[in-house]
């Protein structure tokens, strides 16, 4: 066994491990999980939401900067928590309260765990805002469905992250890419299930990259999550991993104008709406 499988064959046990129970898995803050049982009680008032979720700040300035976008831009802008929970809606707000904790979820141990977040991040919430604006153009409900759906269809590359504690563990980015790909959708399929989030978000971690994916002829979740994964590897200029748009199932959906292809062979309608692309994923941010 070469140097550098001997490496790999490490890293993968560490992995393993945490699969296996061994090592923790990465737990939905408590102020979550508190938000999580007032949005399923049919009692639940907006003022008890609202006293639920005014005890962390952080969210709380997400979901007014959220309905204040242009996507919930309304006659009379939100100006309190609760005309925000009114705007957006309990389903709406329970899956901001997820995406707020994605990002705080996993603990960084050192610059270089928090070079390989950045880059998982940076290309999750690229994907996901293309999902998100593509929406409702393509006949899909909501926006916010679409793009939580897509930053949790890879929460399994943050999780391999996670199982490194020790900063002198921390992989290559080409051995975190590798150990993605072997362990990724498993552990986002564990993950996701600890955390007790809808089936309809599990079967996405299983489908998502899957380009022959989706099934009918109207475009759905799976199709917006794939259709914003495609463009995001495209940006970063991965394009041996991908084949001609054409080929995947979420484009053979696509009446024209919808189906137009830009210069680069990627949809006209993600690079006619790049301002809106970039607004969302500050958000995220």
């Amino acid at each position: 066994m070469s140097a550098a499988e001997s490496d790999y064959s490490i890293y993968r046990r560490v992995v393993t491990q945490l699969m296996n129970g061994e090592e923790q898995l990465p737990s939905l803050p408590m102020i979550t999980l508190d938000i999580r049982r007032a949005l399923v009680d049919p009692n639940v008032t907006v003022a008890r939401l609202k006293q639920v979720i005014s005890k962390d700040p952080a969210l709380s300035a997400l979901l007014m900067k959220h309905a204040s976008s242009i996507m919930f831009r309304s006659a009379q802008p939100p100006k309190t928590l609760e005309d925000v929970i009114r705007l957006l809606g309990l389903q709406e707000v329970d899956r901001i309260t997820l995406v707020h904790s994605l990002k705080s979820l996993f603990t960084l141990h050192s610059a270089a765990h928090k070079q390989l977040f950045i880059g998982v991040w940076g290309r999750l919430t690229r994907q996901a805002s293309i999902s998100a604006v593509l929406a409702r153009p393509l006949g899909f409900l909501s926006a916010d469905h679409a793009l939580l759906a897509s930053l949790l269809s890879d929460v399994g590359e943050l999780a391999v992250l996670s199982a490194f504690k020790d900063a002198s563990q921390v992989p290559t980015p080409d051995v975190y890419a590798r150990l993605c790909r072997e362990y990724g959708k498993s552990l986002g399929v564990i993950v996701l299930k600890k955390w007790a989030v809808d089936d309809g978000y599990i079967d996405v971690v299983r489908s998502a990259g899957q380009w022959d994916a989706g099934s009918g002829s109207r475009v759905d979740l799976i199709d917006l999550v794939n259709l914003g994964l495609y463009h995001a590897l495209r940006d970063e200029g991965r394009f041996a991993q991908l084949p001609p748009i054409v080929e995947l199932a979420a484009y053979r959906k696509l009446a024209p104008p919808q189906d137009t292809l830009d210069a680069g062979g990627g949809l006209a309608l993600v690079s006619a709406q790049q301002d809106a692309i970039q607004r969302m994923a500050s958000l995220l941010r």
